[in-house]
């Protein structure tokens, strides 16, 4: 559809930016990065934690000290919205169904459905990163935390 083929155009202007972007050498870089990462984070799979390294530099106390962990972190960041896959357009006539991860730093979650084929496909990728607190929490109750968060942002899904 026409919506699909405007993602996959935005994305394809999007990569090239992203995959020449050089290392970064500064906080206002880094927040320039992070904004362009945000705006398609939706597109690559567990973003929040392969960001984590990266956004601990925007901290108030935080000495900035670009250190192997964050070159991988920013590499694999690069990759990870260069290479997303194109989302499924959601079909609001096909059930949806929710996949939830956590890991110690990070929830995520991937919005699905079936294609007429019977293939899962994503339609929506979300993750955050964990608050000091919740990273003491069990892994069930950091999935459920990913849970919750879906829920709350994504009600357009949602039949009730």
């Amino acid at each position: 559809g026409v919506s699909s083929e405007r993602t996959a155009y935005a994305l394809t202007q999007r990569r090239s930016e992203i995959s020449e972007r050089p290392t970064l050498s500064n906080v206002n870089e880094l927040r320039q990065f992070l904004g362009l990462a945000t705006y398609l984070c939706k597109y690559a799979e567990n973003y929040a934690g392969k960001l984590r390294p990266l956004s601990q530099l925007l901290k108030m106390e935080a000495e900035w000290k670009w250190t192997a962990e964050r070159q991988q972190a920013f590499d694999a960041a690069k990759q990870g919205l260069t290479e997303a896959p194109i989302l499924a357009e959601a079909d609001q006539d096909r059930p949806f169904h929710v996949v939830f991860d956590a890991s110690d730093f990070a929830t995520g979650c991937a919005l699905m459905q079936h294609d007429h084929e019977g293939r899962d496909r994503v339609v929506y990728f979300q993750s955050r990163q964990l608050k000091p607190a919740e990273r003491n929490y069990p892994v069930h109750d950091k999935e459920l935390l990913a849970m919750a968060y879906m829920v709350s942002t994504n009600t357009c899904f949602l039949v009730i």
